[in-house]
This record gives C-alpha cells, sequence and structure tokens, in this order.
C-alpha cells in the first residue's frame, strides 16, 4: 500500500512540471504576437500598436505567475529557468524595443527639416538597441550571479532586485504607449523626450539600484484578507481605467529605484563625519 500510494505522487509531481512551462509559453505567445502587431502598424492603423502595449502586459502577468507557481508547487529546473531567460529576451527585450522605435520615432511625421527626421529616427534606433541589449545583460547576469547585493543595499535579500528587472523595464515602455492609446508621437521635441526615458529604463536594468521584488509577499497565509482586498481593487481599477492605473504603476516602480538610490546617497553623507573632524584626525 505504500508502493501504491507513493506512485500517484510521482506522476503529480512530474507532471506538476508542466504548469511553469504553459506560463512561460503563454509569455512568449504574447510577445510574438506583439511583434506582428508593430509589423502590421502604420500611421493610418497605428491601434496595432496599442494592441502590441497590451500584448506585453499580459506577459508580464504570465512571466510573474510562472516563477510564484513554480516557488509554490516547488517545480523549479534549470530548463525552466532557461527557457524563462530566452522567452523573456524576445517579449521583453525585442517586442518593446521594435515598439518604442515604431511608435516613437518610425511613424512620427516629418519634421521641417528632413535630415533632423533622419537622425532623429537613427538615434531612436540606437537607443531601442541598446535598450535590448541592457535587458539581454540584465538577464545573463541573474542566471550567473549566485547571490547579488545592490549597491544601496538597506536590506539585502530576496526583497530587492539588483536593477530593474527586463519585464518591468518593458511594462514602462508598453504602459507609456498603452496610455497614448497607440498614437505616435507627432514633434520632435517629445521624441527628444521618449529617447531620453528609453536610455534612462535602460541605464536601470543594468544598474546595480535595488528594486522591490514583492517576493516576500506570502498569498498561502492563512487569512490574506488585505492582500486580496488590495489586489481586488487593483484589478477593477486596471478593468475601469487600465491606461492611467498602468501609467501609473509603471512610472511608480521606476522611479522608486531611483528614490531608493537618492535616499541611500543622502544617508551616506550624513554619516561621514563632517570636514572639521576629518582635518582633525589627520593631523593627529
Amino acid at each position: 500500500m505504500a508502493t501504491s500510494a507513493g506512485k500517484p505522487r510521482r506522476r503529480l509531481s512530474k507532471g506538476m512540471y508542466i504548469l511553469p512551462s504553459l506560463f512561460t509559453a503563454g509569455n512568449m505567445a504574447a510577445g510574438f504576437y506583439a511583434i506582428l502587431e508593430v509589423l502590421h502598424a502604420n500611421v493610418r492603423e497605428y491601434s496595432h500598436l496599442d494592441n502590441a502595449a497590451i500584448a506585453i502586459g499580459f506577459a508580464v502577468l504570465f512571466d510573474g505567475l510562472d516563477g510564484h507557481v513554480a516557488r509554490l508547487t516547488g517545480t523549479s529546473s534549470d530548463f525552466g529557468r532557461e527557457l524563462d531567460s530566452l522567452a523573456d529576451v524576445i517579449t521583453f527585450g525585442v517586442a518593446p524595443a521594435m515598439l518604442a522605435w515604431t511608435w516613437g520615432f518610425h511613424l512620427m511625421p516629418p519634421v521641417s527639416l528632413t535630415e533632423w527626421n533622419i537622425k532623429l529616427t537613427q538615434l531612436g534606433a540606437v537607443a531601442s538597441f541598446l535598450f535590448l541589449m541592457a535587458g539581454a545583460s540584465r538577464l545573463a547576469r541573474f542566471n550567473i550571479t549566485v547571490n547579488p547585493q545592490p549597491s544601496n543595499p538597506g536590506r539585502p535579500g530576496k526583497k530587492y532586485f539588483v536593477g530593474m528587472p527586463i519585464p518591468a523595464g518593458a511594462g514602462v515602455i508598453a504602459a507609456v504607449v498603452h496610455f497614448w492609446r497607440g498614437n505616435p508621437l507627432e514633434s520632435w521635441y517629445t521624441a527628444l523626450t521618449w529617447l531620453a526615458m528609453i536610455a534612462a529604463v535602460g541605464y536601470l536594468m543594468v544598474s546595480t539600484w535595488r528594486f522591490y521584488s514583492f517576493k516576500d509577499i506570502d498569498i498561502a497565509k492563512r487569512h490574506p484578507f488585505r492582500l486580496i482586498i488590495l489586489l481586488a481593487a487593483l484589478i477593477a481599477m486596471i478593468g475601469f481605467f487600465s491606461r492611467q492605473v498602468l501609467f501609473a504603476v509603471a512610472l511608480l516602480y521606476m522611479f522608486s529605484g531611483v528614490f531608493w538610490r537618492l535616499q541611500w546617497i543622502f544617508r551616506r553623507r550624513s554619516k561621514s563625519p563632517p570636514p572639521a573632524y576629518r582635518e582633525a584626525s589627520q593631523t593627529s
């Protein structure tokens, strides 16, 4: 009886390994769909860009679920991690880079100076490629680092990511495009602002600044009433005001890393001894 009782458990555990991979496949499918939508976009049918942004948003959800399901079921594996990384390069690297360039530069109406319009489009292509490289480098660093520590540690550990995660970086790109309903940028100064934002997101991904990981949230508690109410409220707000809410959430998370970094810098400076004390200690 002991052996017969053990066999179903082994079959169940082997079958459970498929669950995280299914969410990873959904992540990859959403990224591929986003790329197809970007390719179909033009000046008259720019709604495809909004569809691509929405697909990337769903991919962020799938990416969070596959890791969480793997941790809950104890089905983490090397194969799953490698597959997840490859899917992230496509969905959160290639797709948002193409979306950022097409929406912000490629479909922008020609400005008065044609040569400047060409240069701006080329600069946008370079910035989008650097975003892709930064995201891939972020994934490679995450895969080879055993215990990464942020440069402003505070309370290091699983509570924080080292650098902005690539799904969050892609989420910023998608949230901005979705906020504007996919309407391409129309002026060169807004395109320059978009160029700076793409570069900033790429830098945050390869930085060693800390970003909250949400891994300390335990939904397996007996009475997670507060968490359930918070999630229900967030889902309802996204359902009714998806553009505004997702835009605000993406920017708040982006600037949270900047906030933690500035807080650490000011705290370190406040703890340093005054100049008079340092001079006295050197002379003595």
